[in-house]
């Protein structure tokens, strides 16, 4: 599957940037020179000859990545390109690391991490780079806890109370109505959720951030891969959804499996540029609740790391999980998720068998 490896900035000309993808290790650096400059480029992170971290290493002149314990240097496609201890003699066949495939859009760095080739491309989010909108990057996030349970958290959002009860949720919001809906979002297979409301009296920080206390709103929150979920809010005074008075912003929220208890999770607070905070317009909307929105995520991460607690003391006498119609969305994620690491392991299992 497709992952975030980061924001662009994180990935500094001639910089080596080491990270743990689903278990595996990664290397990632921005070429310098040549034919493919400015390009962000990953392979495995461990050296062929003696696992050594190739993070550690150093990019040299000609543009190789320098194994720190041997010299060993590769090229950007993994390729072993010299062994200091063997000069003049051929390299052998097996003196490469993998390459792995990298694609930059929309400021953010996604790498492949399956065996089988990608299926699709990663999911655009465009109005993080757009003119039109304000984006505020969030500081990244590890978590004590298994990836899947964030993506569960952010499509079940009944949460909303008790566990943020006083800022973004109230007991109200538990009684709007959820649709579902599980099209394709850029041939990517996806679960949104949909809640409207009318005449619905906002909670606390969303009346600060927008100005409305009484609203229609329309809410969003999309599985748009097991790599990003979506997070669209858009609220008026009633009757004015899709007018001039329509405020909102868009959470995008990019989660990456470190391993089976890890993950890390960068969030992009989206607002429409010229939109202010009520308050005090010499601050946009977007900074507000960037401002505001790390409480949220505090509650978030101690329910995720409660959770973990409880999974990693096993199910003997657990009886299993008694599902809500709520967690229809999330049943259908694990369900996805299942079937893509099936379908993206089956060609190096079936070489493997053959």
């Amino acid at each position: 599957m497709w992952y975030v490896a980061g924001w662009s900035e994180e990935f500094a000309a001639g910089r080596l940037v080491g990270q743990t993808i689903v278990g595996l290790p990664v290397v990632l650096w921005r070429v310098e020179s040549g034919s493919d400059a400015g390009q962000v480029v990953a392979l495995e992170g461990r050296c062929c000859h003696k696992r050594m971290p190739l993070a550690s290493g150093k990019l040299l002149a000609d543009g190789t990545l320098e194994c720190a314990y041997h010299g060993l240097c590769f090229n950007s496609t993994g390729q072993c390109v010299k062994i200091p201890s063997q000069p003049g003699s051929p390299i052998p066949k097996r003196a490469k690391v993998r390459p792995y495939p990298v694609l930059e859009q929309d400021g953010l760095v996604w790498v492949w991490m399956g065996d089988a080739d990608p299926a699709a491309a990663p999911p655009r989010v465009p109005e993080m780079k757009s003119a039109d909108w304000e984006c505020i990057h969030q500081p990244n996030n590890v978590v004590a806890a298994n990836y899947l349970l964030l993506i569960e958290n952010l499509l079940d959002i009944s949460h909303f109370y008790p566990l943020h009860d006083g800022n973004i949720g109230d007991a109200a919001h538990s009684e709007i109505p959820v649709e579902f809906d599980f099209a394709s979002i850029d041939g990517n297979r996806s679960i949104k959720c949909i809640r409207q409301a009318k005449s619905y009296h906002h909670p606390p920080y969303l009346a600060d951030f927008f100005g409305y206390e009484l609203v229609d709103r329309y809410h969003t929150h999309a599985m748009v891969s097991p790599g990003i979920v979506r997070v669209d809010l858009r609220c008026a005074p009633p009757g004015q959804l899709g007018t001039e008075a329509e405020r909102g912003y868009i959470l995008t929220h990019m989660i990456t499996p470190i391993d089976e208890k890890h993950h890390n999770w960068r969030i992009g607070v989206t607002c429409k540029a010229d939109h202010r905070w009520p308050a005090d317009p010499s601050i946009s909307t977007a900074r507000r609740v960037a401002t505001q929105f790390p409480g949220v995520v505090a509650e978030d991460l101690w329910a995720l790391v409660e959770q973990q607690s409880m999974f990693d003391l096993g199910d003997e006498r657990y009886p299993g999980e008694m599902h809500l119609r709520s967690d229809t969305a999330l049943l259908k994620a694990r369900e996805i998720v299942r079937e893509l690491v099936a379908a993206e392991t089956a060609p190096a299992a079936d070489t493997a068998a053959a």
